[in-house]
């Protein structure tokens, strides 16, 4: 997949592989360690990432109790709650509130720090073979300013990689 931002996390939201255009995207995230969960409630960019802050909060920590009530025993999951518990005040209300939800489809809107604002539809697909893993994959309507920023998205992504693989190759 080369034209949609695309990537794979676990039961712990951590990020275990994406594509190109799907590191480009969560370019932020990625900053720190790839996990959209720490992002969202411990780093302060995550509300201008985000324009829909506070709805990305309730279902990100919806989901997280739908996880936890499907692995109840997983000490990694406990411990990304309790970190977040007691480093957020956002993430504590909300866990409060004892939402469960798992939502595999909708739209996401984002301010990109390179292309600016974007409203794309995404799919979650759990994988059958690999218990707790999920792709999930972003897309713009055709002939809307999010597909055109996404296709620039995807032209700095493609020239950022170059720029790598020639720095690499300089070193060597």
């Amino acid at each position: 997949m080369t034209t949609a931002p695309a990537y794979l996390r676990d039961g712990h939201l951590d990020i275990l592989a994406a594509n190109q255009l799907g590191q480009a995207l969560f370019s932020p995230v990625f900053d720190s360690p790839a996990n959209p969960g720490r992002f969202l409630f411990l780093d302060p960019r995550a509300s201008e990432f985000y324009l829909d802050w506070e709805a990305m909060a309730r279902d990100t920590v919806a989901m997280l109790r739908s996880l936890a009530g499907h692995n109840p025993h997983d000490r990694a999951l406990s411990n990304l709650i309790g970190e977040l518990s007691t480093r957020s005040d956002a993430f504590r209300q909300l866990w409060a509130a004892h939402n469960v939800r798992c939502h595999r489809s909708g739209t996401k809107r984002f301010r990109h720090p390179v292309v600016g604002d974007l409203t794309l539809a995404f799919e979650a697909l759990d994988l059958a073979a690999d218990d707790g893993l999920r792709l999930s994959i972003y897309t713009a309507e055709p002939c809307t300013p999010s597909h055109d920023a996404l296709n620039l998205l995807a032209s700095w992504a493609a020239t950022a990689g170059q720029d790598r693989a020639t720095r690499a190759a300089d070193r060597a």
